[in-house]
């Protein structure tokens, strides 16, 4: 699918700043682990994997992932995508698409992780992930009232699903995040304008 159908498809269905947001994120770690993982060459699959990962969240929160393969399908959206985007929520949502797939699998994992990074960066004085270590965001982990919205479960099985440790995978999303930091805010920049 091509990026700007697939802006317009996520766009359709989210309109909240945070929702587009993390969106675009997800986009850009996915795209980052695709080229660090060795699937350089199917890049572009993994970031609109990452793009939609979350189409139908905004407006259907209680059939999250459900919803979105009938969104998906209605436009003409093949079904690999529909199968990664909707494996995210293995066994969180009521689907029963476990992730396979190595891409699905850094998806499971890497999502939920993102929003734990963006709410430890909240709370830096730089406001960036540039400068944020994986001891800190361990301490942040840690703290379960800390963005107690994050599962720590979730994270910790999409690392266990990953054959990494937990820290690993936290450095990763990290590097990750550092990748696509500037390209997302001027995103964002270019919306609000």
């Amino acid at each position: 699918m091509e990026r700007e159908k697939a802006w317009a498809l996520l766009t359709q269905y989210n309109q909240d700043r945070f929702h587009l947001q993390h969106a675009l994120t997800v986009e850009g770690v996915m795209r980052y682990f695709a080229n660090d993982l060795g699937y350089g060459d199917q890049a572009d699959f993994w970031a609109t994997v990452g793009l939609l990962h979350d189409l139908d969240f905004e407006q259907f929160p209680d059939q999250h992932c459900v919803k979105q393969q009938e969104l998906m399908r209605a436009a003409g959206v093949d079904e690999p995508t529909i199968h990664a985007t909707c494996s995210h929520g293995w066994g969180l949502t009521g689907v029963d698409i476990e992730p396979t797939q190595e891409m699905e699998k850094v998806l499971f994992a890497a999502d939920e992780l993102t929003g734990l990074i963006g709410a430890a960066v909240l709370m830096r004085p730089s406001k960036s992930v540039q400068d944020l270590e994986v001891k800190s965001l361990k301490k942040k982990f840690k703290s379960t009232g800390f963005a107690a919205g994050c599962s720590r479960e979730v994270i910790q099985r999409g690392a266990d699903m990953l054959g990494w440790p937990l820290e690993e995978l936290m450095e990763k999303t990290i590097l990750a995040m550092r990748s696509c930091e500037a390209d997302v805010q001027s995103a964002m920049e270019a919306l609000e304008a």
